[in-house]
């Protein structure tokens, strides 16, 4: 039998504390026996989790002997990690622990020092906190979760289950992940990743900037076809000068940029209109409706039919 330890700090979040608590205390394998032993573990006598306190069974110790650490997401996680917990999570580490947290629990993975080096990822609002505060790190915003083998990280909410479920998987195979997953009401492997969730915006238009004038022009024109050539030409600049201004005033190309536009134009059409998907392909200016459906689900990180699926507002209907 596998131990399971979740690690519950003051202000931990109920719904990313009861997500693995739940999951693996219901598996079941094919003879009916149970293959986890599930702890919730704590720093102190009681733990504030918010809308109740909690008093944990397990205090720090029980992580050295753990199969698994879950580390769930605290409220506030700028909130320093107390040293002690720090240390025992070092040490479990050291002894062959797997570590996963769950939405802002990567804060408390992150101070551990334990992914510097590694590909990492968290809820998408809290992403550039964690690449800012721990830049040894490289975060990746736009994915479920990341396995690197003995440290796993997922992103917000829901995808706490989906890592959940991956660990299953990659202890007891695909048909005992299944049944959990049946279990959970979800599917084994969702499409897509975090990207589809983030609340579609234009692209940022550095305000007071020198290409102000052009980026509006560029968000406002999504249809027109433009050339590298006719966008230097609007700004008054050579293509170099016009490559060298951008990458310094957005982070990146004007192709880059101008297609990112084009996809977040798509996706306010696709919420909010019954077009069909080709006809929306060439009103935000792409060739050809397959061009245009390799860049969205490769900027989205799922398929135009999948998003209206999941996005599409309907009348009577608010979200």
């Amino acid at each position: 039998m596998r131990t399971v330890a979740v690690l519950a700090l003051d202000r931990v979040i109920p719904f990313d504390l009861s997500t693995p608590i739940e999951v693996f205390s219901r598996v079941r394998l094919a003879d009916g026996s149970t293959p986890y032993q599930v702890r919730v573990c704590a720093a102190t006598p009681s733990v504030d989790a918010g809308a109740f306190t909690l008093r944990a069974p397990w205090g720090l110790d029980a992580l050295l002997d753990a199969d698994t650490i879950i580390l769930p997401g605290c409220a506030d996680p700028r909130v320093a990690v107390p040293l002690e917990v720090v240390d025992y999570l070092r040490k479990a580490a050291a002894g062959g622990a797997r570590i996963a947290s769950v939405c802002a629990g990567a804060f408390v993975l992150a101070a551990t020092g334990l992914l510097d080096g590694l590909r990492a990822t968290t809820h998408w609002l809290a992403a550039a906190d964690l690449a800012a505060r721990f830049p040894r790190i490289d975060v990746d915003p736009d994915v479920l979760y990341v396995d690197n083998g003995q440290f796993l990280t997922s992103a917000g909410a829901a995808a706490g289950l989906d890592l959940c479920l991956h660990l299953i998987r990659r202890d007891h195979g695909s048909a005992v992940a299944a049944d959990a997953a049946r279990l959970s009401v979800m599917p084994l492997e969702r499409e897509g990743g975090q990207a589809q969730f983030i609340i579609p915006s234009p692209p940022p238009t550095p305000r007071g900037a020198g290409l102000e004038p052009l980026l509006q022009w560029m968000q406002d024109n999504t249809s027109v076809d433009v050339t590298l050539g006719d966008l230097a030409a609007r700004s008054g600049m050579s293509i170099r000068t016009l490559n060298r201004r951008f990458r310094e005033q957005t982070g990146t190309t004007p192709l880059q940029w101008l297609l990112r536009a084009r996809v977040r134009r798509a996706q306010h059409l696709l919420e909010a209109t019954d077009q069909p998907v080709e006809s929306i392909a060439g009103q935000v200016g792409f060739g050809s409706p397959t061009a245009f459906r390799d860049r969205f689900k490769r900027i989205v990180g799922t398929s135009p039919h999948t998003y209206r699926g999941t996005f599409r507002t309907r009348p009577g209907i608010t979200r």
